[in-house]
């Protein structure tokens, strides 16, 4: 697995503990209680934080501090339909333009996927997860649209992994990789867009967790 910094680990800590309703919507981080509680410097702390407004979890208010954002299941769900359809264009593209040396950094990626799916790391395929997808963006050979991909990916990335704790959801995402890499390296582009659509989408039963696990949320928020 790749080497994680100690301000992205402090960062999946507060991912954590802003989901499961610790710090509740609203809530104000303060920095120099996060350096003691989880024994780090100022520096760490303070990239963590940027990193979580940059991905919409927290927001920073002049002179007065970073507040837990409140998002609602509207909003969650409009970024995935669009997180969607810019992943499916990357996985389009990757299936006309991806080289041979990129198909192979792909097949690894999946690999590593695989590894942590069967050890039952549910963070470690979250990390894992996260350059699979990053591998097709950079396959489209679309600068802006991987920039733009991997931008909305960091905004979603607590609510991706969040769902990678469901039970079998790793087996099952790993499964969803594997179809859309049989299409990417078939060059079917068709097939390789509608599988990373499906694979990104919040729908039915997936759509039913995401609303339960945010309700939980503000009700924790609001108690």
């Amino acid at each position: 697995m790749s080497k994680v910094s100690q301000a992205q680990r402090l960062r999946d800590l507060l991912e954590d503990a802003i989901i499961k309703g610790r710090y509740p919507p609203g809530a104000r981080l303060d920095p120099e209680a996060l350096e003691r509680e989880y024994d780090c410097s100022r520096t760490p702390v303070r990239e963590a934080l940027q990193q979580l407004a940059m991905s919409g979890m927290v927001k920073v208010v002049p002179k007065r501090g970073t507040f837990v954002t409140k998002l609602s299941v509207a909003e969650l769900v409009e970024r995935f339909e669009v997180m969607a359809e810019l992943e499916g264009m990357c996985a389009r593209l990757a299936a006309r333009r991806i080289g041979s040396e990129e198909l192979e950094a792909l097949r690894e990626a999946h690999e590593a996927c695989r590894r942590m799916a069967e050890a039952g790391d549910a963070n470690g395929y979250y990390y894992e997860n996260s350059i699979f997808h990053q591998r097709i963006y950079e396959a489209s050979h679309n600068a802006f649209l991987a920039q733009e991909a991997t931008r909305l990916h960091a905004v979603l990335q607590p609510y991706r992994r969040m769902q990678l704790h469901l039970r079998h959801r790793p087996e099952r995402s790993l499964a969803e990789h594997e179809a859309v890499l049989a299409a990417i390296a078939a060059g079917d582009e068709q097939r390789a867009e509608a599988e990373i659509e499906s694979h990104v989408q919040i729908q039915g039963e997936r759509f039913n967790d995401l609303v339960a696990s945010v309700q939980q949320l503000q009700q924790t928020g609001s108690d």
